[in-house]
């Protein structure tokens, strides 16, 4: 029961990361994703997936935490089968 658990909350962890950076806009087109904000200087005109500087908000702590807690707890279970 306890990897079923950890298996399932690992799993839960990973889709719900996927979803939040999916959620914050599209990746093909991101001067859309964000109106208030200056366009940003692409690599080439036009949609694309390819901008010149998209930086990495999307694996900051503060967007993901949620995630890795369940992440965390679902490892922890799957080792504590072993372990124990």
């Amino acid at each position: 029961m306890t990897v079923i658990l950890g298996a399932l909350l690992t799993i839960a962890g990973v889709v719900y990361m996927a979803g939040a950076t999916l959620r914050r806009g599209r990746l093909s087109d991101p001067a859309s994703a964000a109106p208030d904000r200056p366009a940003p200087e692409l690599a080439t005109p036009g949609p694309t997936l390819e901008p010149r500087r998209r930086g990495l908000r999307f694996l900051g702590l503060s967007q993901n935490w949620p995630g890795l807690a369940m992440m965390a707890v679902g490892i922890v279970l799957l080792l504590s089968v072993f372990v124990l």
